[in-house]
């Protein structure tokens, strides 16, 4: 199985710190990553939408959202940390493929939607400061994955420190920005006691919850606390789960502080002064001026949203990376991911302002949060299921306290969901002119949508997870050996890598050398600790790889053959030559999967690499 964001897999060391504070630096950050996808532009104008319609009575949900994603993602951190996959690959693991398949395509909806609030905001915030085209703006927005590659190839830690500074940057606007609203405390305080004014306020209250307890930064929390490499011992595991915790602790405030100041900032300048129909980012920064009196206002209020808009983008394309990686094992060059993602945002955003303009933006913004709630369901509930399992979870599974207040949360979210989607039907039904196409497609569709909600629900209680090695069994190979009468090598090397190309490689070997000739079986690991430790890497992959190879040599030596195995840790394009050169073999033999062309820039390619810097033939087998 490929690592999640496997270019950065536990590419952080933690053992060697000698103080505690050092030990808990070492760890604080990937919950950073997370916060920002707490205070994007979305949240901001369900925020500001909160705020100017209903005042500080909304500020509980912020506050109830905020307790709810400290519990969500520290879940999801424990799922990444014990068992060492992300949330994605989990559910591959457990559900059937048809069903992995839906999951992932809702997931990819919640992505997008999420992309596209970000790709707005950020547009929205050079439009406001520099004064450039919407659809100019959404257009510039292309520019940050090629920003994101830059800061991945420097390490996870330097992308780490340049969210954080953004982070830094929108918490201290908003410090300005409530020393200038100069908000009421006694309402702000009153507004943390829960009530909904109108069904209006519960979509709102929806659509913050979505923004706040984020389905992506799920699938992103538990791929990215895998980025340390610690003691995988049950006392390193125990404590990797408290300073994590720890990380999540302060970085998930730090964007509770942000959206409530959106919200009380909104509250005490457009509530106060009976703007109640301010939705729009562009309305909002366009009144603060006049309002607090202040030019500083407006220009920190862009500066933030370009800051909140440019550090959520990043993890959002990690994010899609992550689930795509999981849900299908499939894997991609980063690059070309990150590239797609981006665009399955802006092509909407630009089709949409092309079509109605730019007043419809903060509309968008708010449907594509709700879009995000909606998604929720399928992202917590297989969560709660694994971080559950005794078995799955190795002695780290949640207590049936923590249990129980997940239930309560995951029910509180697929209940709120519920009744909006019924509300927003049945508003349908009324109000079309062909209610039939609608009883055709939209109700049976949500029928659909609540059957596999169901089903994922109950599965794990009626039926053990299995947990499927995907890599090719060594008894499943079929080898079609038939001895002749001479053979023309000696000594063989044969890469393999556990898939169906082994095999046709296998038996391509066995024709050149019969059962006389020495073979040497080639296998790569490729993962991020391999590439910095080589061979003292401790890993999940390193350790099912070598458990394979002798499982291949242990058969075929069954069979009468002279095998012998050779574990490289690295890039194969650098690593087999190596191995070839310091050995004494007559010839290569490689299997390969067939893909070439536009395949081969999306999959990467390792034969044209490497075949120059060998000194004897290669053999080269199509599966």
């Amino acid at each position: 199985m490929t690592k999640s964001l496997e270019e950065v897999h536990q590419s952080v060391a933690t053992q060697h710190k000698k103080t505690g504070f050092r030990k808990i630096l070492a760890f604080l950050g990937p919950a950073y990553l997370v916060s920002v996808g707490y205070m994007d532009p979305g949240n901001w104008a369900t925020d500001i939408a909160g705020g100017s319609q209903f005042g500080y009575s909304l500020l509980w949900v912020l506050l109830m959202s905020n307790l709810m994603a400290l519990l969500l993602q520290s879940l999801s951190a424990r799922l990444g940390i014990v068992t060492q996959r992300d949330l994605a690959q989990a559910s591959r693991e457990t559900y059937s493929k048809f069903i992995n398949y839906i999951l992932y395509f809702l997931a990819e909806i919640a992505i997008a939607a999420c992309d596209l609030a970000e790709v707005l905001g950020m547009a929205i915030g050079i439009n406001l400061l520099f004064d450039i085209p919407l659809i100019e703006g959404v257009l510039i927005t292309v520019l940050d994955t090629f920003l994101l590659l830059f800061l991945i190839n420097k390490g996870i830690r330097k992308m780490e420190a340049f969210i954080i500074v953004l982070v830094v940057i929108i918490g201290f606007s908003f410090i300005f920005e409530m020393i200038f609203a100069e908000p009421e405390l006694n309402k702000v305080i009153y507004g943390l006691v829960p009530s909904i004014p109108s069904s209006a306020a519960l979509y709102i209250a929806i659509g913050i919850i979505g923004a706040t307890v984020m389905p992506h930064n799920l699938y992103l929390h538990s791929s990215l606390v895998q980025t340390r490499k610690f003691d995988r011992t049950p006392a390193g595991i125990k404590q990797a789960l408290k300073y994590n915790f720890i990380d999540s602790t302060i970085a998930l405030n730090l964007a509770f502080f942000v959206n409530a100041a959106i919200l009380i900032l909104a509250a005490a300048t457009f509530y106060k002064n009976g703007m109640f129909e301010v939705a729009e980012i562009q309305d909002a920064h366009k009144f603060l001026e006049p309002l607090l009196g202040t030019k500083w206002a407006p220009v920190l209020f862009a500066v933030a949203l370009i800051a909140a808009g440019q550090s959520s983008t990043v993890t959002g394309t990690l994010a899609g990376q992550i689930v795509m990686e999981g849900y299908l094992n499939l894997r991609i060059q980063p690059w070309v991911r990150r590239i797609i993602t981006r665009l399955i945002a802006i092509v909407p955003a630009v089709i949409v302002i092309l079509i109605y303009g730019e007043s419809v933006t903060g509309k968008l913004l708010i449907l594509s949060q709700v879009i995000l709630s909606l998604q929720l369901g399928f992202a917590i509930i297989p969560l709660i299921h694994f971080v559950s399992d005794k078995s799955k979870m190795k002695g780290f599974h949640i207590s049936r306290t923590t249990q129980v207040a997940a239930w309560i949360i995951a029910t509180i979210i697929v209940s709120l969901n519920a009744k909006l989607v019924y509300d927003e039907i049945s508003s349908w039904l009324e109000n079309s002119n062909h209610p039939t196409v609608l009883w055709l497609t939209v109700v049976p569709l949500a029928f659909g949508f609540l059957a596999l909600l169901l089903y994922i629900i109950a599965k794990p209680f009626i039926a053990k997870a299995k947990s499927n090695i995907e890599n090719h069994s060594p008894h499943h190979l079929k080898l079609q050996y038939t001895p002749k009468e001479s053979y023309s090598k000696k000594n063989i090397a044969i890469s393999v890598d556990f898939s169906k190309a082994d095999e046709a490689a296998l038996n391509n070997a066995f024709e050149l050398g019969g059962i006389d000739a020495q073979y040497t079986l080639i296998h790569i690991v490729e993962t991020v600790g391999a590439l910095m430790y080589g061979g003292n890497v401790d890993d999940h992959e390193t350790t099912i790889d070598e458990k394979l190879l002798l499982e291949y040599k242990d058969m075929l030596s069954q069979k009468g053959f002279k095998i012998e195995t050779e574990l490289g840790f690295g890039k194969p394009n650098t690593v087999i030559p190596k191995i070839i050169n310091l050995g004494n073999f007559d010839v290569l033999v490689m299997g390969t999967h067939g893909h070439t062309g536009l395949k081969d820039i999306l999959f990467g390619t390792t034969v044209d690499k490497l075949r120059h810097k060998i000194s004897i033939p290669l053999l080269i087998v199509k599966k």
